[in-house]
């Protein structure tokens, strides 16, 4: 399977947990708080934003795994692909405001716990292929 069938089909796969997990935070939001002042646009515009954002996270987990990229390309390609649909799908739900220092800040911190995780992943991949290594000498 070629890697943009890949993509699609884990966003296809995993793209409705996005809505699911959307479901089950305003669900705790109404119980806590009573009565929600969502209208049905914007429980629409909720699930398909969400599900977007789902499906292009999903997707987006083939980038590393492309063999004959760099590992700063595919990570590069990543980061600027998460970012462009988290801040599209915050920004359309106004979860975020559209205020420039505010996003600088977000872009700050995105980029920082982005790498921040694959920095964790990488360590703990070379520290397993040590171990593995010892084992087989």
């Amino acid at each position: 399977m070629n890697y943009a069938k890949q993509f699609f089909f884990r966003g296809l796969v995993f793209g409705g947990f996005g809505p699911i997990a959307a479901g089950i935070v305003y669900c705790i939001i109404h119980i806590a708080m009573g009565e929600s002042s969502l209208t049905g646009a914007d429980l629409f515009v909720i699930t398909l934003s969400t599900y977007f954002l789902a499906f292009v996270h999903a997707g987006a987990s083939v980038f590393p795994q492309i063999e004959h990229w760099s590992t700063a390309r595919s990570l590069l390609t990543q980061l600027l692909t998460l970012y462009a649909a988290y801040t599209v799908c915050y920004l359309v739900n106004a979860w975020i405001p559209f205020d420039l220092r505010f996003l600088l800040g977000y872009t700050a911190a995105f980029i920082g716990l982005f790498l921040a995780i694959w920095l964790t992943v990488i360590i703990v991949l070379k520290l397993t292929c040590k171990k593995i290594n010892r084992k087989l000498l």
